[in-house]
């Protein structure tokens, strides 16, 4: 069974490594796991998903105030159980030995090279809040198709939610499997300093940095997928209408709760205007209403709400223009979750916390531009983006956007869908995050790639490195050491 909440302090260290042994002890006494046990373990993980969607639904709800339980099944249920599937329908193929070449003469006389992957041991989870249970077995898909088991820290943000994935793994799976540990801060910081055969860690740059310094006194390897603040181009060939739905679609979704959230956008100065009806069209559109809606989802706590509301305060009182956009005229004040209109910033400075830190909320910026290097250069001069994003028909500008930009991934003419592709990796790009998961991508992740060469049997290939050197030796190093 997975274990109970673990408390702070130092029996919360105690109680984790003790469960950590267990599973390295479990991991080197059961060997390689065979394709079979990985598939009945990915099977198990898909079933906890379709019997229990819609307490998975009701736990996240609550644990926002209001979530929206369509949104939940696509972007937690749903996009959990595809990468699973697709986990399922490959390892088979990725877990065999990959042939590589041996260089000349070597391969001649009969040697041979290839790559093993091998699963590490034990694979150390720290999920977020905002898509609690995705970013709980999305990972999981190629933890396990590679043969490793598991540790889960959830967020505290989402109690009911991570009490809900601690019960729902205890009863398919034991603990030397896959255990969730519950718990606070204190737990959290205890769990990041285990001696893991690799940690992921999804979260804010910020706790990214606490969590690498803790992971370091054990040289314990890392994948971060963190944020940051995604842009958005759009080019003067593209529809405005059809941006502004599908950019403020993924604005709204989880109200921008979204690592992947476009965080502000360009858009040509003769534009500017025309888009922004188009963004309040496009709202007005999917949400008539907001507050009672029950499509629309909350932010997740008051620290948030002021945090954001801080954010539109600090645009208006340094000179920026604020444009809430609230079809129904709809008062937020009094409300039993933390709903917030969607809100624009139009043309702001640099000097404006809207345009320093990650939003991850309603709120978007949108900037114009007279040519697209302008773009290219704001983009260059900050922080790598974990995404970004063009809207346009131009292929030529597309390319150069694509080129001469870094980005995690980027999606073209819509928002965020990249990372839907279990064919892509997906990860970030320095501030924005290390290393990359899903598919392939994640197996070889989690995966130990262990090179395996056979040497030839013929004795000339031992001599030409074996002592006395002679006259021989010395004209089988000047044939090779040529231009």
């Amino acid at each position: 069974m997975s274990v109970v909440e673990i408390k702070g302090g130092d029996a919360a260290a105690i109680a984790m490594q003790e469960i950590l042994d267990r599973q390295k002890t479990a991991h080197l006494r059961e060997g390689p796991l065979s394709a079979e046990k990985r598939i009945d373990w990915i099977n198990r993980a898909i079933a906890l998903l379709v019997d229990n969607q819609n307490e998975i639904a009701d736990a996240i709800s609550t644990d926002f105030g209001h979530r929206s339980r369509e949104q939940t099944l696509l972007t937690d249920v749903m996009s959990s159980i595809g990468p699973l599937k697709h986990a399922r329908a490959h390892l088979k193929s990725w877990m065999k030995p990959e042939k590589r070449k041996v260089q000349f003469p070597l391969g001649l006389f009969g040697a041979k090279a290839r790559i093993e992957y091998q699963p590490l041991g034990t694979v150390g989870v720290i999920s977020p809040w905002n898509f609690p249970v995705n970013l709980t077995f999305t990972p999981l898909a190629g933890i396990l198709a590679a043969g490793n088991r598991a540790m889960i820290k959830p967020s505290e943000y989402t109690p009911a939610t991570s009490e809900l994935m601690r019960r729902l793994f205890s009863t398919v799976f034991d603990e030397t499997e896959v255990a969730v540990i519950v718990g606070g801060p204190q737990v959290g910081e205890a769990f990041s300093k285990l001696p893991f055969d690799h940690l992921l860690f999804t979260g804010a740059t910020s706790i990214a940095r606490h969590v690498m310094r803790a992971a370091a006194e054990n040289l314990v390897p890392l994948t971060l997928e963190l944020g940051g603040k995604s842009p958005v181009i759009v080019s003067d060939t593209a529809d405005l209408d059809d941006a502004a739905a599908r950019i403020m679609t993924g604005k709204m979704m989880n109200a921008g709760q979204i690592c992947l959230a476009p965080d502000y956008v360009f858009v040509p100065e003769s534009k500017v205007e025309g888009f922004v009806s188009a963004v309040q069209k496009s709202v007005k559109t999917m949400y008539p209403a907001l507050r009672d809606n029950d499509d629309y989802t909350s932010v997740i706590n008051q620290r948030h709400l002021e945090r954001l509301k801080s954010y539109v305060e600090d645009a208006k009182a340094k000179g920026g223009r604020v444009v809430e956009v609230n079809p129904a005229n709809e008062d937020f004040s009094q409300q039993p979750s933390y709903k917030m209109a969607p809100t624009l910033v139009i043309n702001p400075s640099d000097d404006m916390k809207v345009m320093q830190d990650e939003i991850f909320g309603p709120v978007l910026p949108i900037k114009g531009y007279r040519d697209v290097s302008e773009t290219i250069d704001y983009i260059n001069g900050h922080a790598r983006p974990l995404a970004l994003y063009y809207f346009g028909q131009d292929k030529a500008e597309e390319n150069r956007v694509l080129t001469r930009t870094t980005s995690g991934g980027a999606t073209v003419n819509d928002v965020i869908m990249h990372v839907s592709m279990e064919d892509l990796p997906f990860g970030g790009v320095g501030p924005s995050g290390m290393g990359s998961y899903h598919g392939l991508d994640g197996f070889r992740t989690f995966s130990h790639a262990k090179a395996v060469y056979h040497q030839a049997k013929s004795k000339m290939v031992a001599e030409l490195f074996r002592a006395p050197y002679g006259p021989k030796t010395r004209k089988r190093i000047a044939s090779m050491i040529k231009k």
